[in-house]
C-alpha cells in the first residue's frame, strides 16, 4: 500500500504533467497560426508525451492501491512574442519539470516508497533528454536569429520527428 504522503505527491505530479500537456498543446496551437506546421508537430509531440507521462502515474498510483484525484489544470498562456520566447519557455519549463521529479524522488526517498523511487528513476533519465532537445532548439533559433528561410528549415526538420 502506498503512503498518502506518496499519493498526494503523485497526485500533484500527474496535474503537472497534464498541465505541461495542456501548454504545450496550446504552443502548437500558436505555430498553427503562424503557418508553422513543423513547430506545431513538435509540440504536439511533446503534448502527447507529457499526457503518457501523466498516465504512467496514474497507472502506478492504481496499482499500488493509491487513490487517482485529478486536479483542476490551470489555463495555458495563449501568446508569445516569437518562435525563439516560446521554445525558451519550453526549455525552462521542462527545467521546472525536472525539478519537481527530483522533489517527487526526494518524497519516495524519505517515505522508503522503493518501488516509487524505481520508476521514477526512468523520469529522471526521461527528463534528461527533454532538457536537452529543448535546449538544442532555443541554440538553433538563436543561431538564425529568426531570418525567414533559416526559421523555415528548422521548421521542416522539426516536422520530420516521430511519436505521433
Amino acid at each position: 500500500m502506498i503512503s498518502k504522503t506518496m499519493q498526494d505527491a503523485l497526485n500533484d505530479q500527474i496535474n503537472k504533467e497534464l498541465y505541461s500537456s495542456y501548454l504545450y498543446l496550446s504552443m502548437a496551437a500558436y505555430f498553427e497560426d503562424r503557418n508553422l506546421p513543423g513547430f506545431a508537430h513538435w509540440m504536439r509531440v511533446q503534448e502527447a508525451e507529457e499526457r503518457e507521462h501523466a498516465m504512467k502515474l496514474y497507472d502506478f498510483l492504481l496499482e499500488r492501491g493509491g487513490k487517482v484525484a485529478l486536479q483542476t489544470i490551470a489555463a495555458p498562456k495563449t501568446e508569445w512574442a516569437s518562435t525563439l520566447e516560446v521554445a525558451q519557455e519550453v526549455a525552462a519549463h521542462e527545467a521546472n519539470v525536472t525539478a519537481s521529479i527530483y522533489v517527487l524522488y526526494e518524497t519516495a526517498l524519505k517515505e522508503k516508497d522503493y518501488p516509487a523511487q524505481v520508476m521514477l528513476q526512468w523520469f529522471i533519465t526521461e527528463q534528461v533528454e527533454e532538457e536537452k532537445n529543448a535546449a538544442e532548439i532555443v541554440a538553433n533559433l538563436k543561431l538564425i536569429e529568426e531570418r525567414g528561410t533559416a526559421v523555415l528549415m528548422l521548421d521542416h526538420r522539426l516536422s520530420k520527428r516521430g511519436g505521433e
